[in-house]
């Protein structure tokens, strides 16, 4: 519900669209681009800091292990999106090392935000198991809303994501009802 509301008040680029999505803006494409990346990180970043919180207080079922595994395979992910951001901004005429560094700075909110989760483990341990659905629901939004090419095509309509999430949830409670 979150990022649905973020996804109708932030401009941004659908694939293969010509028009932007959202509000008026006059931003350019490749720093919406830059923007949507950076949005998509910062649940990322919660992620890892959530599990590292949980590890932290001694929560059973959370290994350091589990930590480095998740840590590790955010991190890996990270290298094409920092190329993803990267690349436009190097084909728009700037420079391969400010290009880089966007790339780079495109992907600092992550530890940013684990960092800040960590810092409030007080606050995130009691609700750690949210943190963590949401933050996997946020990464489950992205896959469905921007990445599946058939519910970008054409006109773009919130339905394809709803109906995703709908069915997610009942299986979702099916499986915790019927074990």
């Amino acid at each position: 519900l979150f990022l649905l509301l973020l996804d109708h008040i932030i401009p941004h680029l659908h694939m293969n669209a010509k028009k932007a999505e959202g509000p008026h803006s006059r931003l350019s494409r490749t720093t919406m681009l830059v923007l949507a990346v950076t949005l998509h990180n910062i649940p990322e970043g919660m992620a890892v800091g959530a599990i590292y919180a949980g590890w932290l207080s001694g929560s059973e079922g959370i290994t350091l292990g589990a930590a480095l595994a998740l840590s590790l395979g955010i991190a890996l992910q990270n290298f094409p999106e920092g190329a993803i951001i990267s690349m436009p901004l190097r084909a728009a005429g700037m420079g391969k090392w400010r290009a880089f560094g966007g790339g780079v700075l495109s992907g600092a909110v992550e530890p940013i935000g684990g960092a800040l989760t960590i810092l409030a483990t007080a606050i995130i341990v009691p609700i750690l198991p949210y943190a963590l659905a949401f933050a996997a629901g946020a990464m489950l939004y992205v896959v469905v809303e921007e990445l599946i090419p058939e519910m970008s095509e054409g006109t773009h309509s919130d339905v394809g994501v709803i109906s995703f999430a709908a069915g997610f949830s009942l299986m979702m409670m099916l499986d915790v009802a019927l074990g």
